[in-house]
């Protein structure tokens, strides 16, 4: 791609999207082995970077200086953060890859024997923001699963994208993996990110990772197939039952553990019934958390304030928090289904029954029982990492990983038989 700052970007991203799905031919015919191998090679050079890596993460960092401190917070990197990066590239490596998995096998009467199996998407675009990880995250699981990745990341963290992205495919390139399996956009020319969308059969899929303007651009535009999330308005629900020790450490960690992931609480409901609403509300804004609620919630303390409608329906990405006191799991669920983004929903409570109605009937990717919606994370999960979280209905739901990655394709093996 040497000469692509010559090209206009249709052009530019139809070159890059050509070598690609050479590479991904090349590495879908790979050994699982070796693939995997390549990954463990990758990690290694990421941590052999490491230098190099913070010190463009340093010159990120310097540059959004006026950016939201949550979304500081996702550009930063420290050798744990990176470390972490690496691990995250082993454990996919150290994952059973789902390709060649056959899902269904059957026999038919006329002895026609049919096979489903899963096989790589092809080529896929991922369009994300300031969060570097993702980088790494999305190249990583696209290799494992057999797919080429083309990246485009966001200008607060172009110095940071472009040192990872150097690091993982020198490592890829130690175990024979073409350099083209993971390519960065050039540029952070808009113009190419409007190239990607409209680059139908070209580009097999597009996931977008990023806030809500971001993820609206992508699905207003994109002539591609998208696998997508809005928000992450994510409710708990202190039920009547909850015990309170739970209930405190559940909600301070779903909200204040790291306010400007997608997994963090923005919503919580408490019913009236629960004798110790005082003291939750109470360590909530003891913890530096800003609470907004209705009126009932007010009156409980008068240290909040008061909730505008839009709270209901606003992805904060920091230390606010909207607070509405509810009339049991009903009242709990009809809030959520008017409000909520279809991410993660969390209730507390010890009674079996309405966890299990909840759980049910709350229809959300992820629905929790007494735990932080923090863990809505694809290495949480045992994925390895994550390309993003779908709340969607088609393809793939919840944190998509390896086996979102894959599609399937029929086999149908016969004996000579005709249909006459």
């Amino acid at each position: 791609m040497a000469d692509a700052p010559s090209l206009a970007p249709p052009a530019v991203i139809a070159q890059m999207a050509r070598e690609g799905r050479v590479a991904q031919s090349a590495l879908a015919g790979l050994d699982d082995r070796v693939r995997a191998e390549a990954l463990r090679a990758a990690a290694r050079e990421l941590r052999r970077d490491e230098a190099a890596i913070l010190s463009a993460n340093a010159e990120d960092m310097a540059a959004a200086s006026s950016l939201a401190p949550a979304l500081r917070d996702r550009l930063r990197l420290d050798p744990a953060r990176l470390d972490a990066i690496a691990d995250a590239v082993e454990a996919v490596a150290g994952l059973p890859s789902p390709v060649g998995e056959v899902i269904s096998h059957d026999t038919r009467p006329n002895g026609l024997v049919l096979e489903r199996v899963r096989i790589p998407i092809g080529l896929i675009g991922i369009i994300y923001e300031s969060r570097p990880n993702v980088t790494v995250d999305a190249a990583a699981l696209c290799v494992r699963a057999g797919n080429a990745a083309i990246l485009r990341g966001g200008s607060e963290a172009v110095r940071t994208n472009r040192a990872l992205h150097a690091a993982f495919v020198r490592g890829l390139a130690i175990d024979g993996v073409p350099a083209a399996a993971v390519q960065l956009v050039p540029s952070q020319d808009r113009a190419l990110v409007g190239a990607m969308l409209e680059a139908a059969g070209l580009i097999d899929m597009i996931v977008p990772r990023g806030g809500k303007s971001l993820v609206a651009r992508v699905q207003a535009d994109a002539r591609v197939p998208v696998l997508a999330h809005l928000d992450g308005i994510n409710h708990t629900y202190v039920h009547a039952a909850a015990d309170p020790a739970k209930a405190r450490a559940i909600t301070l960690d779903a909200k204040l553990r790291r306010t400007g992931v997608c997994g963090a609480m923005e919503t919580l409901l408490v019913d009236a019934a629960y004798p110790d609403t005082p003291a939750l509300l109470a360590a909530l804004i003891e913890g530096s958390c800003e609470l907004r609620g209705d009126a009932r919630a007010q009156a409980i303390d008068p240290r909040i304030s008061p909730a505008r409608e839009e709270d209901w329906d606003t992805e904060y990405l920091d230390a606010i928090l909207s607070v509405a006191v509810v009339d049991g799991p009903a009242d709990a669920m009809t809030h959520i289904a008017a409000h909520g983004s279809h991410h993660t929903d969390a209730i507390v409570t010890e009674d079996a029954g309405v966890a299990e109605r909840f759980l049910r009937e709350v229809d959300s990717a992820i629905v929790m029982h007494n735990a932080s919606s923090q863990f809505a994370d694809g290495g949480e999960f045992g994925l390895g990492a994550e390309i993003g979280i779908a709340t969607g209905r088609f393809h793939a739901r919840g944190p998509v990983a390896l086996e979102g990655l894959t599609t399937y394709k029929w086999l149908v093996k016969g004996t000579g038989q005709v249909r006459g």
